[in-house]
């Protein structure tokens, strides 16, 4: 133990504070690399997660004993690569993340027997809003959904009921073009019964109106649809032609360009046609009269032997008259035979179309090498002419325009070449590549600590002591060294033995020598006070040299 203190104590205290500190930090950055390094590569399970989301998420992590980080204020949870698919299957079975909003899990939870009528439908109510807040969710670019319905009561003996509506609030990663909102428009008013697509107001995040949802917004529809028709035509019919095109005269060596007009006005034409040749009998009518009167009384008078029932016996010798007539009529209804058109056409056909077709020439190598351009035949423009028209569906009544021409391309007006993207070297992807970087980056930082930090200290450590007090040993000596008036050395009392004097007499001789003297016990004291100064200011390599003047042996020879 004695032995271990005096070793300890032989070190001094530059060599102790050395070793101290190449061992702490050789021992942090171990630590700190065994923990960098058994640290699970982390990636992201779910991203844009609600408070509420996050937190039921954590909780099952948790009680998993799943490490995770949180990032983005908890809207982001990290967790190990390796558990990250099981872990998402894990937490679909229990429902997680539920996107902030509540379906019809609701009822899972609620009890039936203390449930009033009023609660359910409040119930209900919020579960379909959820759900459509879900599936919204679900269209590219829509962050975010928020849903709120009002659905009337039915009222009996009602003859007007209120309509429902509904209301949108989406937070958007982008923009969103008139199609989806129409769609989304739509989505909603076929999962609410009675709710109709003009009726659903949408609002982005920003208080933007993207649908005003009244009642007199039909043509607003109607003009959208229109526009998105005539482009969705446009691009149809450009494919078309391009695919065509380019398989004649190769890839980036046509351009086409479609214009499209489509009729923006619904016209309804009736047209009604008689034929008078063709004659039908629609009815027949036939009326057929006899009439037949006798009269004997000639002077035509009335009197009471008239009225008597023998006065016909007795005017039997009287004159008579009588009257007979018959009357026939027939009356036949002819039916006109006539054709009756009504001819429909919405708005949306096609009105005209005008079709532009660029081609390139042909381009081939003279016997020098060089490129040479040429135009392409006049037939073959024909023929590329003749398939654009049977593509589009050319309609020469209709006023359609089609034209090929055939000039040359600038320089660079041809598409480049997508090259196609190469597969993961060895499988690896960007997260990996990321992970390797990481652990080269601690191994280059452990080589600058190593070389720059440790060895350094380790060379002060195993040095002699010898070598480090060459410098106060050179000093000194060199302090001993006195200089005269004129420059010229002095030597001192210590390595004088004599001093000579100059050629006088012995008076002269003893003041010089009282001179040298004082001279010598001057330097004497300055080298001395010096000596002291650097003992004060290096006391540790002051003790070591005492010390090795102790240890070494004493030379007891005379001199």
């Amino acid at each position: 133990m004695n032995g271990f203190a005096t070793f300890i104590k032989s070190l001094g205290a530059a060599r102790l504070t050395a070793m101290v500190a190449v061992t702490l930090t050789l021992v942090g950055f171990f630590i700190f690399m065994i923990t960098r390094l058994s640290q699970p590569q982390m990636t992201v399970m779910f991203s844009d997660l609600s408070i509420e989301d996050s937190s039921a998420i954590v909780n099952q992590l948790e009680s998993a004993n799943v490490p995770y980080e949180l990032h983005s204020n908890g809207a982001t949870i990290l967790v190990p690569k390796s558990k990250v698919l099981r872990l998402r299957m894990r937490l679909a079975s229990e429902g997680l993340p539920v996107g902030g909003s509540i379906g019809y899990e609701i009822f899972d939870k609620a009890g039936g027997l203390g449930t009033t009528s009023f609660v359910q439908n409040i119930n209900h109510l919020r579960a379909l809003e959820g759900e459509l807040a879900r599936t919204i969710r679900s269209i590219n670019n829509v962050k975010m959904a928020r849903v709120h319905l009002v659905l009337p009561e039915k009222q009996l003996f009602a003859k007007n009921n209120t309509k429902p509506t509904a209301s949108i609030v989406l937070t958007m990663r982008g923009a969103l073009h008139q199609g989806q909102i129409k769609a989304i428009q739509h989505l909603t008013a076929a999962a609410v019964e009675g709710l109709k697509p003009e009726n659903v107001s949408i609002v982005d995040g920003q208080g933007k109106l993207l649908a005003t949802g009244v009642d007199g917004e039909s043509e607003m529809f109607a003009a959208n649809s229109l526009e998105e028709k005539k482009t969705n035509l446009q691009k149809q019919l450009k494919n078309k032609v391009e695919d065509i095109v380019t398989s004649i005269v190769g890839p980036g060596n046509a351009k086409v360009q479609i214009t499209a007009e489509l009729v923006l006005d619904q016209v309804t034409e009736v047209t009604k046609t008689f034929d008078p040749d063709g004659q039908v009998v629609r009815s027949t009518r036939s009326k057929e009269e006899t009439t037949a009167s006798r009269n004997t009384n000639n002077d035509g008078t009335t009197s009471v032997g008239n009225e008597l029932p023998t006065a016909g016996a007795a005017s039997a010798g009287g004159a008579k008259s009588s009257e007979d007539q018959n009357r026939a009529e027939e009356t036949t209804n002819y039916e006109i035979s006539n054709t009756s058109k009504t001819i429909i056409q919405k708005a949306g056909s096609i009105k005209k179309l005008s079709v532009a077709v660029l081609v390139d020439g042909l381009l081939t190598q003279n016997a020098k090498g060089e490129v040479v351009y040429a135009p392409r035949p006049p037939e073959q423009l024909e023929q590329i002419a003749a398939l654009v028209r049977s593509a589009i569906g050319y309609d020469r009544a209709r006023g359609d325009i089609v034209e090929v021409a055939n000039l040359r391309f600038a320089p660079g007006a041809k598409p480049k070449t997508v090259e196609p993207v190469p597969e993961p070297f060895l499988g690896l992807d960007k997260e990996d590549y990321f992970y390797l970087a990481q652990v080269g980056g601690l191994f280059l930082i452990a080589l600058l600590l190593l070389f720059f930090v440790v060895r350094p200290l380790v060379n002060r450590i195993v040095t002699p002591e010898e070598q480090l007090l060459e410098g106060t040993e050179g000093e000194a000596a060199q302090q001993q060294m006195i200089t005269g008036p004129a420059g010229e050395p002095v030597e001192t009392a210590e390595n004088a033995t004599a001093l000579p004097g100059p050629e006088g007499s012995n008076k002269n001789h003893v003041s010089e020598m009282i001179d040298v003297a004082k001279i010598a016990g001057e330097l004497q004291e300055n080298s001395v006070r010096k000596v002291g100064e650097l003992v004060k200011g290096n006391p540790q390599e002051a003790v070591t040299i005492i010390r090795q003047w102790m240890n070494e042996p004493v030379d007891v020879r005379p001199r």
